[in-house]
Order: C-alpha cells, then structure tokens, then sequence
C-alpha cells in the first residue's frame, strides 16, 4: 500500500480542521499582544532548523549515531525540523491549560510562513548532502503542493467559521475525534512496511529525535523566561517549539511530485512517536502544577 494515499487526507483533513478553529480575533493577537508571538515565531521557524542542524553536526562526531546520519535520514531529519506546529498543538496547549489562543495564532501564522522559509531551507540541505543521493528538491512543485494541501483547507475552514460557525463547531467536534486515530493508522501502516529499517535505525534515531524534542522545549522554556512572559506563554510556547507537524513532513517526503521516498519520512514517523510520549509527560506535569 502506497502510504501516499492515507497521509493526503489526513494532512488535508488536520488543515480543514485547524482552519475551522481560526477566527480574526486570532490574527488581531499579532498587534495586541506581539512580544509572544514573534517570540514563538522565532522559535519554530529560524531556532527549530538551527538547532537540528547543530545537532546533526555534533551527533556526526558520536559513533552511536553516525551510522544513522545517511544523506535521506539527514534531509528528513531538517525536514521535520521546517515543519512546525500542527493542529495537534492547539489540543496540548489546551491540556497544558496553556494559552490556546496563542497557540493558535502561531499555528497559522506558522503554517503560512513556512510555506517560503521550508523551500528554502530543504534547497540548501539537498544541495549540501542530497547531490550523494541524487536527491534534489523541485520547489516550485513543493510550493504548488502546500498550497494545494495546506493553505486552501485552512482557507475553506476559516472561511466556513467566519460565516456558518455552528456548522463549524459541528464539523470541528466530528474531525478532532478522527484525527489521531487516522494518525496511528498511518503509522502502524508505516511501520508495518518498513519495520526493518525503523527497528534497526530506532535506537540511533530514536536518540537524535529524543535530543531535538529537549532541546527545543527546553528552548522554548529558556525563552518564555528571558522575556518574562507568563506561565501560561511558557507552557503554549514550550509545546509549539517543541511540536512538530509529523504528517506534513511525511506528506513531503512520500509525495511523488517532491522526494517520492518513504526512507526520508522515517525521522518523522520515529519523532511523532517520541514527540507524543515526551510532550504528553509534560502535559501531566503541568497539570500537576497548576492545581
């Protein structure tokens, strides 16, 4: 089975649902309150590629890991990296009883950013480690297909919330209970057809993806205190930098019109599975502190 066809509708389906969420008041946050969410912007789009990058470099250095660090595991590693947030977030950030207009906010500002800063970072990590691999980065049709699949649903939902919101909240209580069990479908599929790889690579990739997770929630801990922002900034913060859009990193990898190869998703299959564990421990603490 062509994984292909189960992570094109669900990303398309992640994005509808999150634009569903979306109203004005969301964006109107950008000029009311612009100190967290350039803050978290920062995090997610310029610090998460940076900090992958340096680890990749310091990991080479490792025995344990180097043998992981092939040209396809690298490019999927930076290419969970550009893919931040996801609508998954909002749902932590609520858990968290973080500030879930916040993470909203940098969601979808996120979700439009990346649609440049993404091509431009995987150009440059192609060019630098792809050309061993014959893997090159067609932007132009990486740009057409996040369009395509990212921005149209978050358009179509945004614009059914403006206009008929009780049919949104409808449709949004219906799409939030099918979204991580189609998630763990296409993981379980995934897993099942490269099983081999992924139990050989688990223990090395597990590391490096477990490293990325602390060291970008730590990240987002560090900052939310340097700025001063509140406690509920710093867990919203924390979980955003720290939480990655798996299903748009997979999408990419497998497409037929970009990588068209399975390998490159791996990181991201193995970073949704430590991703979860990790963040949900976190999600337990903070509910523990705020009681």
């Amino acid at each position: 089975m062509n994984t292909i066809f189960i992570v094109l509708p669900i990303l398309t389906i992640l994005m509808f649902d999150l634009g569903l969420t979306l109203k004005p008041a969301d964006f109107r946050l950008i000029i009311e309150r612009p100190k967290p969410v350039i803050i978290g912007l920062t995090g997610q789009i310029v610090l998460l590629p940076l900090i992958a990058w340096g680890l990749i470099i310091i990991s080479s250095h490792i025995p344990l890991l180097t043998h992981s660090l092939t040209p396809l595991f690298i490019i999927g590693i930076m290419l969970v990296a550009c893919s931040p947030g996801g609508s998954s977030s909002n749902v932590f950030s609520m858990l968290a009883k973080g500030d879930v207009a916040l993470s909203v906010t940098l969601t979808a500002c996120s979700s439009i950013i990346t649609l440049f800063t993404l091509p431009l970072i995987m150009a440059w990590v192609t060019t630098e480690v792809g050309e061993a691999v014959n893997i090159h980065l067609p932007i132009g049709k990486l740009l057409i297909q996040n369009i395509v699949l990212m921005v149209v649903p978050i358009s179509i939902g945004f614009v059914l919330n403006l206009y008929q919101s009780r049919w949104a909240a409808r449709l949004h209580s219906v799409l939030k209970r099918i979204a991580m069990p189609a998630l763990v479908l296409l993981v379980t599929i995934f897993f099942l057809q490269h099983r081999q790889t992924i139990v050989a690579e688990f223990g090395s990739l597990g590391l490096m993806m477990t490293m990325l997770i602390l060291t970008t929630t730590g990240c987002g801990a560090l900052l939310a205190h340097l700025f001063r922002l509140t406690g509920k900034e710093r867990r919203t913060l924390v979980i955003e930098i720290g939480m990655q859009n798996a299903a748009q990193a997979i999408t990419i990898a497998c497409s037929p019109l970009i990588f068209a190869n399975e390998i490159i998703a791996i990181p991201a299959i193995i970073y949704a599975l430590m991703m979860n564990l990790i963040l949900l421990g976190y999600v337990g603490v903070s509910q523990l502190q705020t009681k």
